[in-house]
């Protein structure tokens, strides 16, 4: 059974940092891994994504310069740093995984997804 899991997140003032985790296990191999988000009465949102072999990353205009996605692939993980934090950074962030080539920007690119976790930004 393939799983995602989530850890990090939590509640930081503008400004701040946070990092999120998304580690992989089951006996599958993800071509890619993505970040999205969710904030209240809106849609999903991609946030960054990185190809698992080539190192290939993607971020979503909002987020690029702040944030930066990295894999370790000995731990089978995903981190998400997020920095320079803004309060429309708040909102449920989601990794999920992706089983075919290639680094997908929309929900639908993706099979399989974590557990969401919380990120708020306090102003």
């Amino acid at each position: 059974q393939v799983q995602l899991v989530q850890s990090g997140g939590g509640l930081v003032q503008a400004g701040g940092s946070l990092r999120l985790s998304c580690t992989a296990s089951g006996r599958f191999s993800f071509h890619a891994v993505g970040w999205f988000r969710q904030a209240p009465g809106e849609d999903r949102e991609f946030v960054s994504a990185i190809s698992w072999s080539g190192g290939s990353t993607a971020y979503a205009d909002s987020v690029k310069g702040r944030f930066t996605i990295s894999r370790d692939n000995a731990e089978n993980a995903v981190h998400l740093q997020m920095n320079s934090l803004k309060p429309e950074d708040t909102a449920v962030y989601y990794c999920a995984g992706r089983g075919w080539e290639g680094i997908g920007r929309e929900v639908y690119d993706y099979q399989f997804w974590g557990q969401g976790t919380q990120v708020t930004v306090s102003s």
